[in-house]
């Protein structure tokens, strides 16, 4: 891990187009600003962790053909519904 000292106001390029901002510094809590492309997705480590575990726990969620057929309908097959 790289570990840098940084003032308020200070920022950390990470690559060409994210940087990190030290926003306000209060005690023993900072604030940082991301500036990062749209594309980027940015969260809270606590946030990822959650969204990952959720991801893979949908992952493991099998469904048979048949049960589907079922949802949609008999014609779910061929495109097609009861109505033609």
């Amino acid at each position: 891990m790289l570990v840098l000292s940084r003032k308020k106001g200070e920022s950390i390029m990470i690559g060409d187009d994210i940087e990190l901002v030290v926003v306000e510094i209060k005690g023993d809590q900072v604030r940082l600003g991301v500036k990062a492309p749209r594309d980027v997705g940015v969260y809270r480590h606590e946030v990822y962790t959650a969204i990952s575990e959720s991801n893979q726990e949908a992952s493991r969620v099998t469904v048979k053909p048949e049960d589907i057929s079922k949802m949609f309908g008999r014609g779910a097959r061929n495109g097609s519904n009861k109505d033609g």
